[in-house]
């Protein structure tokens, strides 16, 4: 994968571009994108989430959104749920109709996606990539300027041996890296209260020493977290005092103070 040469980046009225990223599928990427989004905008900030998963766009069903958005005559209108708003091919697709493009096609889709729709002043963007080091994500780094990318994993070395490799394309796409997320760490289990740890515990925080990277923090597997994302009901909304919608916000709040740190907010929105 080469650096990206991008003379026509994208300008947008949104403060960070936020990439929510996995080296591998099924870590849950996407639950931590959606429940990510929503615990950031807890947190007062003006947050919008785009579907960048082209292949597998799942963020509509996550968030309980579905039907065509809104046009105002020019661009697409982002639809909104939970506080937070949204964008996703699967808005506009039928529900078994698959996505078998090559790279110019993701590549002008993806930037319709920002360009085409009005997405407004916002404080962050995150996109919800699809797995691996492809087209997607060397044409958002060519599209936008990226604060930064987050890395979601789960703790067992298989996932966290891909993670390595994600982050080397991230660096050499000169995206800077924010931290790592670790997915399904420990099972509480509701009857006896016993941890066990179903998926091993502390690969993510492993890796993200030895790469010297923020640990954002660790997510325990829960049922809840699965159904509310089936049910369109997201663990942070549905419940958001519970433990497991805490965790979440509790590396929302890790992941701002590493964003200001490299990118401080304007005097007006750090005061709220």
């Amino acid at each position: 994968m080469e650096p990206a040469q991008a003379p026509d980046k994208i300008q947008l009225p949104i403060a960070n571009v936020l990439a929510v990223a996995s080296a591998k599928g099924g870590v849950g990427k996407t639950t931590c994108a959606v429940n990510l989004t929503i615990a950031l905008a807890g947190l007062g900030h003006r947050v919008g989430l785009l579907d960048a998963d082209i292949y597998g766009p799942n963020v509509p069903m996550m968030l309980g959104v579905d039907g065509a958005p809104d046009t105002d005559g020019t661009r697409l209108i982002p639809r909104e749920a939970h506080g937070v708003k949204m964008m996703s091919l699967g808005l506009v697709l039928r529900p078994d109709q698959p996505v078998v493009w090559r790279g110019p096609l993701l590549h002008t889709a993806l930037r319709e996606m920002l360009t085409d729709v009005a997405w407004g002043a916002l404080d962050y963007l995150l996109i919800d990539m699809p797995p691996g080091t492809g087209d997607v994500q060397l044409s958002l780094a060519q599209s936008v300027d990226i604060t930064g990318a987050v890395i979601v994993t789960t703790p067992q070395e298989v996932a966290v041996a891909d993670v390595r490799r994600g982050l080397t394309a991230f660096g050499r796409l000169g995206v800077p890296l924010l931290g790592v997320i670790e997915n399904m760490s420990g099972f509480a289990c509701p009857h006896c209260g016993g941890e066990t740890d179903i998926m091993d515990r502390g690969g993510g925080r492993r890796v993200a020493h030895e790469l010297k990277l923020a640990f954002l923090g660790e997510v325990p597997l829960d049922k809840a977290v699965r159904s509310g994302g089936d049910q369109g009901e997201p663990i942070t909304s549905a419940n958001p005092e519970s433990p497991i919608a805490q965790a979440f916000v509790a590396i929302a709040g890790a992941l701002q103070s590493t964003v200001n740190a490299i990118n401080p907010p304007p005097p007006e929105r750090a005061a709220q």
